[in-house]
């Protein structure tokens, strides 16, 4: 480890720091065909929001230029780390490793678990705790027509300023068990829709329009909110989740269709999502809607005692 090196732990980074930090992190995607820090952690980079605790690795002075490498810890336990790739083999990403997991991380995301990670990972004693696959595949003739949805449900954009609360509700139930999307909150809504690529019209909900509350709304059943960065020909399957009272109502296949369809109508040429590895039944749907495994993304951390 160089003797120079040295870490500073914030739970804010000011403008110059996160812009350094993004462009190594783009020097890291380059090199590795991966992006080592997921949109959660990119946008807590310039948000004063939410429970993230930052740590960068310096040389020598705490100038951006200084930079060698970056994570971060939510207050969920989950952490992200990227090392300039000129930096490497010097032992910054250990010491990353090490700020995080000593901080409270129980878990360090690996993305594409590239061979370096893997080794990391053994050398410090960590295990795979969770895999995430990322699935793809090509637009294809006919994609671009919205499926026939089971009786009494339909489907409509979502409208800003009137769905928020009923989208954060269904969410929550479809994601109970997830760490991440089950816990978004209207900030955290807010501030995706706040993003450039974001599209209403290409966040579909599905109504039960058996019933009618008051006012004269329908249930929301499920959604399926689809993302397409601007100026790109890969579309992304960005959340799909179905109200636990509604599954097993035939809702999964025709709702990933949906998405597919607005995408296809968009002109991409590629679709890709992501997927939790003992999320069993939405592999399976994925697989029959033809989506093959791209990548895996792996969670390394400290085993458990017996």
């Amino acid at each position: 480890m160089s003797s120079d090196l040295h870490l500073d732990t914030s739970s804010h980074l000011d403008e110059a720091t996160a812009a350094a930090v993004l462009a190594l992190a783009r020097r890291a995607a380059d090199a590795d065909g991966v992006d080592a820090i997921s949109e959660a952690f990119r946008l807590a980079l310039t948000s004063a929001r939410g429970e993230v605790t930052h740590v960068v690795a310096y040389a020598g002075g705490s100038r951006p230029e200084d930079l060698l490498g970056y994570a971060a810890r939510d207050g969920a336990g989950s952490a992200e780390l990227v090392v300039d790739p000129s930096s490497r083999r010097q032992g910054v990403g250990r010491a990353l490793l090490t700020a995080v997991l000593d901080g409270g991380a129980t878990g360090v995301w690996a993305h594409g678990d590239l061979p370096a990670a893997q080794g990391l990972a053994a050398v410090e004693g960590l295990v795979s705790t969770r895999e995430l696959h990322v699935m793809e595949r090509q637009v294809r003739d006919g994609d671009d027509v919205d499926p026939v949805l089971p009786d009494g449900f339909a489907a409509r954009p979502f409208e800003p300023g009137r769905d928020e609360q009923a989208w954060l509700e269904v969410n929550a139930l479809a994601f109970a068990s997830h760490p991440e999307q089950g816990s978004i909150t209207l900030e955290d809504l807010q501030e995706r829709m706040a993003q450039d690529w974001f599209d209403p019209a290409g966040l579909l909900l599905v109504e039960d329009v058996s019933v009618t509350q008051d006012g004269g709304a329908h249930p929301l059943a499920a959604s399926h909110w689809t993302k397409r960065e601007p100026g790109s020909d890969t579309g992304e399957v960005y959340v799909v989740g179905v109200h636990p009272a509604y599954q097993g109502r035939g809702l999964a296949g025709p709702l990933t269709g949906l998405g597919t369809a607005y995408l296809a109508r968009q002109g991409v040429t590629t679709v890709d999502l992501y997927v939790d590895g003992d999320n069993t039944r939405a592999l399976a749907t994925y697989r029959r809607a033809g989506f093959e495994d791209a990548a895996i993304h792996v969670v390394y951390g400290r085993p458990t005692a017996p």
